[in-house]
């Protein structure tokens, strides 16, 4: 095999049989942020309300009921689906792929590239028009892991179909050039 040089944009060398290699982080994503469109229509639409309604509320409302429910309503529907989209994450290494989720409880979830797996890409009308779609990871095992709603999603798959390749050749050769096991005493 031949490896690209020059312009910083190569692939790294492929270390010597038996090194141990490091794991680098490759891709780093979340879902697309289309999903938060909404979110940012109502904040909009509460700071105008607020800005028009304060000091201008009928008589039996106050100011600090205004905020109040606009505080409220921020929360809601702005900052919790905001941080359920920023503490979803996908990290794809030279080694494996891991999902993370969850705002308090921490949920993750691994697959290895040497084991294998098949993708499977996913597309709609929509997804086509903003370069996102969905991959399914399934290696036959556990149930599949699937990436919703990802930028660039041609690019991730063509990353993931290289790993899962790289590291199938590495983990082959380098069981390939082990020495022989020493017999048991006694035989």
């Amino acid at each position: 095999m031949i490896q690209p040089t020059g312009l910083g944009l190569s692939r790294p060398l492929t270390p010597a049989p038996g090194v141990p290699t490091p794991e680098r982080r490759i891709v780093r994503t979340r879902h697309h942020a289309r999903r938060l469109t909404w979110s940012a229509l109502i904040l909009i639409a509460v700071a105008g309300a607020v800005g028009f309604f304060y000091s201008n509320l009928p008589s039996p409302f106050e100011d600090w009921m205004l905020l109040t429910a606009a505080g409220v309503v921020v929360f809601l529907f702005v900052l919790l689906p905001f941080l359920v989209w920023w503490s979803h994450t996908y990290v794809i290494t030279t080694r494996r792929v891991i999902e993370r989720s969850g705002i308090l409880r921490r949920r993750g979830r691994e697959l290895t590239h040497v084991r294998g797996y098949a993708i499977t890409e996913r597309r709609g009308t929509l997804q086509r028009m903003w370069r996102t779609g969905s991959l399914s990871l399934d290696d036959g095992v556990e149930r599949p892991l699937v990436i919703r709603n990802i930028p660039h999603v041609a690019l991730v798959h063509e990353v993931l179909v290289d790993q899962v390749e790289v590291n199938q050749i590495l983990a082959h050769r380098d069981g390939q050039s082990l020495p022989p096991a020493p017999p048991l005493p006694g035989r």
